[in-house]
């Protein structure tokens, strides 16, 4: 609650046949601001019917901080990275092969047991023009599929649900399994819901003073004080939670899954999948890739969970027959300088690589050629793909949607779906 609504309810607060202290305000306040993503369409899909087989799904799996993709996906027989990394190149015999050229850092066994199978792609080279080497400003232009010379308050995947929502009477809807709604979710009529644990919310919103609250203040309220939003969406969010749990608990995973936040994350996203919910995007984070200091053994923890979570994931797909429907896809907000630092670690670059992983791909394995270590900008790698057009070709080739009316200009199409 921000210091103008706290000042709102610095005394008791009037309500019809309930009175509520300052204290209780501010746990209402905490289930509200957790609300203020809702979509407001949630409420009517309480009726829904089921989706019909072949429900098209995307995981966005975002690797936050940065993450090496030199690092990731390996130029095993290219001498400049060897010498340009002298402590931190990981040797050919280590790795994990995909071709006599390229193979794949050790801790990805999963992601190599995918690619033999034909199930994952790798796009390198892929960034934006002009990039920023700023966390924050670079994830901005990421979430919100601008240009890095423009500032938008709103993300592709917001914009996404503002397009396919206006007026249907059947809504798509998306979730990010974290406590706090990125960007990349935020549209200009409608916000995705951002939960951590169906259950917890589910909880939390069935709590006795919560629903005595919403009961209390009834539906004759319509003026625009700050106490009146704040029942608004604790209305919302009492439905929307009851919603989202009860799809969660149709057909819950069986699968066994890495006791992780990554782990329970993909389990929960899952969960929902084979309940058929009309959930079209999930998005979830692991990190912080940020590896200025000690980048093996932090790249290769992370890299290690990545893995087992992403097995655990695919496998449970595969056994309830989903695979063909769920595109999961990677990225991080930039990759890393060529050159390794005096830390053993690596300094904020430019252009990554990207893992494009699902049983519908059309094209599969190394779809375009690996970063050319010999044409650097400064010590960075040069970009060659706009991850925009890995954008336009998800929203129109696997949600169809029109791309360019979400990212607000006409990207051109991939072929990997």
């Amino acid at each position: 609650m921000n210091k103008k609504s706290a000042s709102f309810f610095n005394k008791k607060t009037a309500s019809p046949g309930l009175f509520i202290k300052r204290k209780e305000f501010i746990q209402l306040g905490s289930l509200a601001t957790a609300s203020l993503m809702m979509p407001k369409f949630l409420k009517a899909l309480e009726s829904n019917a089921a989706v019909p087989a072949g429900n098209k799904v995307v995981v966005v799996l975002q690797l936050s901080g940065g993450n090496d993709g030199l690092n990731t996906v390996i130029p095993v027989r290219n001498d400049i990275y060897y010498k340009l990394r002298p402590g931190l190149g990981v040797q050919k015999n280590k790795a994990l092969s995909l071709t006599d050229e390229v193979a794949l850092h050790p801790s990805l066994s999963a992601l190599k047991a995918l690619y033999d199978e034909g199930n994952m792609a790798i796009l390198n080279n892929v960034g934006y023009p002009n990039p920023d080497r700023s966390h924050f400003r670079s994830m901005d232009i990421w979430h919100s599929a601008s240009q890095s010379s423009e500032y938008w308050n709103n993300g592709w995947i917001g914009r996404y649900l503002d397009a396919q929502c206006h007026g249907c009477d059947k809504p798509t809807q998306a979730l990010e399994v974290d406590d706090v709604l990125s960007l990349a979710l935020k549209g200009e009529q409608n916000n995705a819901l951002a939960v951590k644990d169906p259950r917890r919310l589910f909880g939390t919103s069935n709590e006795k003073y919560f629903r005595d609250i919403n009961k209390n203040y009834g539906d004759d309220h319509h003026d625009e004080k700050p106490v009146d939003y704040l029942y608004k969406t604790l209305s919302e969010t009492l439905s929307s939670a009851d919603y989202i749990f009860k799809q969660s608990r149709l057909h819950p995973s069986s699968g066994s899954y890495p006791n992780t936040d990554l782990g329970s994350g993909l389990k929960t996203i899952a969960s929902l999948i084979f309940s058929d919910i009309n959930t079209k995007v999930y998005y979830i984070s692991l990190g912080s890739f940020d590896t200025h200091v000690g980048q093996d053994a932090q790249q290769g923890r992370l890299f290690t969970q990545m893995s087992e979570a992403i097995k655990s994931f695919t496998d449970d797909l595969k056994k309830n027959g989903r695979m063909e429907d769920v595109l999961l896809f990677t990225f991080s907000e930039f990759g890393r300088r060529v050159a390794q630092n005096a830390s053993n670690g690596t300094d904020h670059g430019t252009a990554n690589n990207m893992f494009l992983i699902s049983g519908g791909l059309k094209r599969k394995g190394i779809l375009n050629a690996m970063p050319d270590l010999e044409d650097l900008n400064q010590g960075d790698l040069k970009y060659n793909v706009d991850f925009k057009s890995v954008y336009a070709t998800i929203l129109e080739k696997w949600l169809s949607a029109d791309s360019s009316r979400i990212l607000k200009a006409r990207y051109s199409m991939m072929d990997f779906i």
